[in-house]
């Protein structure tokens, strides 16, 4: 390995996914010093992010705002710090789904249909629409508030609640199919990872409760709706401005065709996360896959960009 680094990694923060991110910051830390690395962790406060000197890159294993919405990135660069992952726009653009979904559009990358809301009380939108549908609060990570519409009676409680977490929310046609996820490592597609739920859908309690959940990776499909899955994800982290990594969320209909859900731009840590699920299946062990976004930040510092 090269020389070792001083690295910090930023692990907690004040966002609903702390604990989440506590779990990615220790298994990150302990990889990073297994390769001999000098890692000191540091639970950043907001506006008062200090960093400890001669620090030569920040590992960034926050998950939610602050974290993944550009401000701990920009806070970062005012102090000539690199740092891991996607940079300010891309991570503000990303975090908002709103903002997401224009870029997909725009790119003509196939998306599920949409609509904004801006208040808890806003009817259903009309006979255009028909459940079941998605809510999501705009700007959160990690499902948090996510809400299942299968009747529209049960819409003006789902919206409410989607509206505790946010002060929007995104309604989006529920694609039915097979739920997928993609990383993406040096603009390179890793392999499909298949979501399957025990019971119920893919949401907070199920994604993070031990047992509840069934990985496979690689997902099996024909080598061309695998191709088309990567293509689909890979299109969407350029669309959002990704750089380094980041992982992409894709539904998968009945005949094959992807459909991008959302790009997050610091997925899960863990070694069981679905990020390294993936670049495990391609032969990149979990701490070298750890090296390996820390050298993208030094490429980049190295390189003046």
């Amino acid at each position: 390995m090269t020389s070792p680094l001083n690295i910090v990694v930023l692990l907690g923060g004040p966002s609903a996914e702390r604990e989440v991110s506590l779990r990615s910051g220790a298994a990150v830390s302990g990889a990073l010093k297994s390769l001999g690395h000098h890692v000191n962790c540091v639970d950043p406060v907001p506006g008062h992010l200090s960093i400890p000197p001669g620090t030569d890159v920040a590992f960034l294993a926050l998950h939610g705002t602050y974290g993944e919405d550009g401000t701990v990135q920009a806070e970062l660069e005012a102090l000539g710090i690199p740092y891991t992952g996607c940079g300010v726009e891309a991570s503000r653009v990303a975090f908002d789904k709103v903002l997401t979904k224009v870029r997909l559009v725009s790119a003509g990358i196939p998306t599920a249909r949409s609509a904004v809301f801006r208040t808890p009380d806003a009817p259903w939108p009309g006979r255009d629409w028909n459940p079941p549908v998605v809510l999501k609060p705009i700007c959160q990570g990690s499902s948090v508030g996510l809400q299942f519409v299968d009747d529209i009676h049960a819409f003006p409680s789902a919206l409410k609640e989607a509206f505790r977490h946010d002060s929007g929310v995104l309604m989006e046609e529920r694609i039915l199919g097979r739920e997928t996820t993609v990383g993406i490592l040096s603009d390179a597609p890793l392999p499909v990872v298949e979501v399957r739920p025990r019971s119920g859908s893919y949401d907070y309690s199920n994604k993070y409760t031990a047992g509840r959940t069934e990985y496979f990776c690689p997902a099996e499909f024909p080598p061309e709706t695998t191709l088309r899955i990567q293509n689909a994800a890979l299109d969407a982290f350029r669309a959002v401005g990704g750089r380094d990594y980041a992982r992409v969320d894709v539904m998968v209909r009945p005949d094959g065709s992807p459909v991008v859900l959302e790009v997050n731009t610091l997925p899960g840590m863990t070694e069981t996360s679905l990020l390294p699920k993936a670049a495990a299946a391609s032969g990149l062990e979990f701490s070298a896959l750890c090296q390996r976004m820390v050298e993208l930040a030094l490429e980049r510092r190295d390189a003046g960009v």
